[in-house]
């Protein structure tokens, strides 16, 4: 029996047709537009979450500038500093115990919006869907699992943070003996970490948000070549941007159109990865199992004979 790797290469021809037939007729790019949409007002809570959760290791400040500064290297300086504008307002520093009780299950409500939006759409794509329960059962479930998804989030951008520090360390360290070498070092190393982190966080989505059963075996291939997409979007997003003037051409609204630009196709690259997972795990024969509180969905398609009514016959006015 050919092993998984072999069988992913022989396969892969077969993976991506599979993966853009599934992407359009589940109509993705409408889902990216409404994960854009959550997003946006999600962005904020999310971060000044995460920068809290950060904060208590490596200091709010020091976290907050990292964050920003990689903000304002995808989407530009004056969005970061929209976004840092929002974090300080967001912030619950400073506030009574009822405004910061209160600020607190905001901020874990909006934050969590975006990862609840995502969990339906993978469940659509992967045809699965959870058995129904009682509303705020399945409100505060989903809420629960979303928080471990910002909590995972924050532990990969720590390691990140510290992996980074290492190698800047590292190079300086290079660079005392070849000057030339640790620019390329320090370039290479971090575009190696950007890719594992970006994986490994695309594998979470994919193993703990839906409502399946996929092993972690079967989704690296799928976070892996999500990964490779995003690298490669960021770049050609922030081009696209560029080159189209999207900034200047909606005037005040530049800044928002150029942040709904950005994450919309950003989603689109993480729902192409949802759709490449499950071509993966079809083209292998490994399916896609839903969890044992979820059902499989079937789709079908019907013809429905549209009936004409008949119009209403005409009057003669002189009648």
């Amino acid at each position: 029996m050919p092993s998984p790797e072999k069988s992913f290469f022989a396969n892969i021809g077969a993976i991506l047709r599979d993966s853009f037939n599934g992407f359009l007729d589940d109509r993705c790019l409408k889902l990216s537009a409404a994960l854009a949409y959550y997003t946006v007002f999600s962005l904020a809570p999310l971060l000044v979450l995460v920068i809290s959760l950060l904060g208590i290791f490596l200091g709010e400040e020091a976290i907050r500038g990292q964050i920003v500064g990689q903000i304002s290297g995808l989407v530009g300086t004056d969005i970061a500093e929209q976004l840092q504008d929002m974090i300080k307002s967001s912030s619950l520093s400073g506030k009574t115990n009822v405004a910061l009780a209160v600020g607190i299950v905001a901020l874990i409500v909006g934050a969590t919006t975006v990862f609840v939006e995502i969990q339906d759409s993978v469940n659509m794509i992967w045809r699965v869907k959870a058995k129904p329960k009682k509303g705020w059962l399945k409100l505060l479930q989903d809420r629960l699992l979303s928080s471990s998804l910002v909590l995972s989030m924050g532990f990969l951008l720590l390691v990140s943070f510290v992996i980074n520090g290492l190698i800047a360390t590292l190079g300086s360290y290079i660079n005392r003996f070849a000057p030339g070498l640790s620019l390329v070092f320090i370039s290479g190393l971090t575009f190696v970490l950007s890719i594992l982190v970006a994986a490994a966080l695309f594998a979470t989505i994919f193993k703990v948000l839906p409502d399946a059963k996929i092993a972690w075996k079967d989704v690296r291939w799928g976070a892996f070549f999500t990964a490779l997409l995003f690298m490669l979007g960021r770049y050609l997003i922030s081009l696209y941007i560029e080159t189209t003037g999207t900034n200047s051409t909606y005037g005040a609204a530049g800044s928002l159109i150029v942040l709904l630009t950005w994450i919309y196709y950003t989603a689109a690259i993480l729902y192409f990865g949802a759709e490449f997972t499950q071509a993966y795990a079809n083209n292998l024969g490994i399916r896609i199992e839903p969890a044992d509180n979820a059902v499989y969905v079937e789709q079908t398609e019907r013809e429905r004979d549209v009936a004409v009514l008949p119009t209403a016959p005409k009057t003669d006015p002189a009648q």
